[in-house]
């Protein structure tokens, strides 16, 4: 079974028809890099903050769902984030919250549906503004 970030990663390349090297030239870090994080069983450490911020990027996600999927990866479960300055983040809404707990427990094909439902309504809603 793929760890979480296993899953972000293949999900992703997946959904836009992305290869390593694709996500890598976007994100300016090494296709060794991006392959490491994508096939790898374990990650034994958490990947260093450039690297998550270049997976970011190459993915085109923000950069607290690689931070926690990469943490989850390693074992360790993030419940808040940091805000800029880092200080803690306010609560975020209870609906936000329970979302993600509930896609978590979807099937891997029912977790691209609702992504790309997701995807197709931040489409619409930024041809709006």
């Amino acid at each position: 079974m793929a760890n979480a970030l296993q899953q972000l990663i293949r999900e992703r390349l997946d959904r836009k028809g992305w290869s390593y090297g694709d996500v890598a030239r976007r994100g300016g870090i090494p296709r060794s890099t991006v392959h490491h994080l994508a096939t790898a069983d374990r990650v034994v450490r958490m990947p260093q903050p450039a690297t998550l911020e270049g997976l970011s990027k190459g993915l085109e996600l923000p950069l607290d769902t690689v931070r926690r999927a990469a943490a989850e990866s390693c074992g360790i479960h993030v419940y808040g984030s940091a805000g800029a300055e880092g200080e803690a983040s306010p609560r975020t809404d209870p609906e936000v919250d329970l979302l993600i707990a509930s896609v978590q427990k979807l099937s891997a094909d029912d977790r691209r549906h609702v992504a790309a439902l997701v995807e197709s309504l931040l489409d619409r809603s930024s041809r709006q503004e």
